[in-house]
């Protein structure tokens, strides 16, 4: 086992950690407030090859390994503590790398050089009024062949990036279903031309919801009525989106594992200085073990952390990168559920410890703090899958997937 970076990754963790000092931590109260990331500092990530940094090189992108795409998510989380800018970056990374993977040549070539650039956001769009867990019965997006092409009508909610897609231009991966009643083979995969720099495409409108963190990027959903689908906007076969969609949410949830981490350590440290200064009956906080034995159990859950979200990470590399026979989609899929489920909840427990050393302060908006609990909570409600859901991911693994609770109601 190995637990040091190379010196290719030190000097790409260094390289976003002075980048992201420089240009994201003075910044981010400010967007946080506003609601809008300024389209300049997006503009200065495609410019350091931090945006969509998974694609190849030939469309732009530095043709990045997922372990140096978790480095890049954690040191952007810690210079923003409420992970707006590198909830944005996580999307981007994660599903245009799976399009990367997937999409026809001529797709390729013509929304992923304008990703890279900045000039396009590259969102993801599964979830549905009845859900987005139980994907299988998400049936409101219906697909259909119409003449060289597609035509879809259907509605999608609590996406990211909504505004910012309508206002500057965006595309999404999308999945819709070929017949209302069919099953997980039943689901295709293609891009949404959402607003391809000249407005929103026909048939589009939108809806926009006010969460309570990551204030720096929109949430919302549109509606799609009789949207035309260019046949090369397709993903991979008819049929087999389900199964792209699910690779898709293992290379979103490492990055979150990492963008988690990497708050939680921002977090961390800022309580740790207070605690350090901070007097109170004549001596510093950090004197009372009260205070210091939470915060060796905050240390020790970001060594835990840290080492799943990185394993994690290995595993998608030997997969995808080394072709690695050992490692398959069922074991990346168990990893990056353990890293999406522990890490955000770990950095939610070391972000409350560090409010509350602050006392009174901890509880203001004047505290950073605050924004990085707002951010990370959404992480474990429900984007890209709920809590409850990455343990039925990696309980599939451990008992098999005959024991699953749904194939259980089947057989009854």
């Amino acid at each position: 086992m190995h637990f040091e970076e190379t010196d290719e990754e030190k000097m790409f963790r260094e390289m976003v950690h002075d980048f992201a000092q420089k240009y994201v931590a003075p910044a981010w109260r400010d967007y946080d407030k506003n609601h809008e990331i300024p389209r300049a500092l997006i503009k200065k990530m495609a410019e350091h090859n931090l945006w969509a940094p998974t694609v190849a090189e030939e469309y732009g992108g530095a043709n990045i390994s997922m372990t140096v795409a978790c480095i890049a998510a954690e040191e952007l989380a810690r210079a923003d503590l409420s992970i707006a800018l590198p909830v944005m970056y996580l999307v981007e990374a994660s599903w245009a790398f799976i399009f990367d993977l997937h999409g026809t040549d001529e797709a390729k070539s013509e929304i992923l050089p304008r990703v890279t650039k900045g000039d396009l956001f590259f969102g993801i769009a599964t979830t549905e009024p009845t859900g987005g867990s139980d994907l299988v019965n998400v049936t409101k997006t219906i697909i259909k062949p119409k003449g060289d092409g597609f035509v879809v009508n259907g509605e999608k909610v609590y996406i990211s990036g909504v505004a910012e897609s309508e206002k500057y231009g965006g595309v999404y991966w999308t999945l819709a279903k070929s017949d209302p009643k069919g099953d997980h083979k039943a689901f295709d995969a293609f891009i949404l031309p959402f607003n391809m720099g000249d407005g929103l495409h026909p048939g589009i409108t939108t809806t926009l919801f006010e969460d309570m963190g990551r204030m720096g990027v929109s949430t919302g959903g549109f509606n799609m009525e009789n949207v035309d689908i260019p046949k090369h906007y397709m993903i991979g076969e008819r049929g087999r989106g389900f199964y792209l969609a699910m690779a898709g949410f293992s290379a979103a949830r490492v990055l979150i594992g990492a963008t988690c981490l990497g708050s939680a350590e921002g977090a961390f440290d800022i309580g740790v200085d207070y605690v350090k200064q901070r007097k109170q009956f004549g001596r510093p906080l950090a004197a009372f073990e009260g205070i210091s034995f939470e915060g060796v159990d905050s240390w020790m859950q970001l060594q835990a952390d840290k080492l799943l979200v990185y394993k994690a990470a290995y595993v998608m590399d030997q997969h995808y990168r080394e072709k690695n026979p050992n490692y398959s989609q069922l074991d990346i899929a168990k990893f990056t559920a353990a890293a999406k489920f522990k890490a955000p909840h770990d950095a939610l427990d070391i972000i409350t410890r560090a409010m509350t050393w602050h006392g009174a302060f901890g509880y203001t908006k004047e505290c950073p703090l605050e924004a990085a609990y707002r951010g990370v909570r959404s992480y474990t409600v429900g984007a890209e899958g709920g809590s409850h859901i990455q343990k039925v991911v990696i309980a599939r693994e451990i008992f098999g997937p005959e024991n699953l609770p749904y194939r259980q109601e089947k057989q009854k």
